[in-house]
């Protein structure tokens, strides 16, 4: 084909080329279900610090440096709260709209996130916050790494990082301003955090 007839042809042939590909990746959706509230945005900033009751700090049995509690795979422990708060949220701790960090809200006394020794394996300094996106590379709740750095879930949180990807899910690191010692690791694509231990 020669003349302008050709080129809308090719230019017509492009633009729906370029517009499938578009849409296969927006179509994407978490892994293991639904769009989560959150998902695929990255807060500016990491949590407040919590305002709570001193009657309300103490929630749980504190579990030992480097223990893991009995669990199930995909449940979460019969204690742990309801984080869902309108329909189409995960019961998981997520951020909602770029900045409201649902679940974090025990404040400093919570015995869940004390450690004897905080940052024994010294601070993380490989940058924070939404302009620190980084792609894991391997592991599990136990031990994962990205880029040369190595941390580890808190032995509580583990049921929230189920339908995490460990080689290749995309997190962004924030500094956890209640619970000395950890950070947290905000999962891009599926909208929900953990805390998580610097372990070298």
């Amino acid at each position: 084909m020669k003349g302008p007839v050709g080129l809308v042809a090719v230019t017509l042939i492009f633009c729906v080329c370029a517009t499938a590909g578009r849409k296969d990746e927006g179509d994407r959706k978490p892994h293991g279900g639904d769009q989560h509230a959150g998902a695929g945005d990255i807060p500016r900033h990491g949590p407040p610090h919590a305002r709570v009751h001193p009657r309300e700090q103490e929630r749980g049995p504190a579990q030992p440096h480097g223990s893991a509690p009995a669990r199930v795979e995909g449940t979460h422990p019969p204690e742990a709260p309801d984080y869902r708060g309108q329909q189409g949220h995960p019961n998981d701790p997520h951020v909602y709209q770029k900045g409201r960090w649902i679940g974090h809200d025990t404040g400093r006394g919570d015995v869940r996130y004390h450690l004897d020794h905080p940052w024994e394996h010294g601070r993380f300094r490989g940058g924070f916050g939404r302009h620190h996106v980084w792609r894991l590379a391997g592991g599990n709740g136990e031990r994962f790494w990205f880029s040369g750095f190595y941390f580890r879930v808190a032995p509580v949180d583990y049921d929230y990082c189920n339908d995490w990807l460990w080689d290749s899910d995309e997190i962004v690191i924030y500094n956890d301003p209640d619970h000395v010692g950890w950070y947290l690791a905000y999962n891009v694509r599926l909208g929900i955090y953990i805390h998580v231990l610097f372990l070298g």
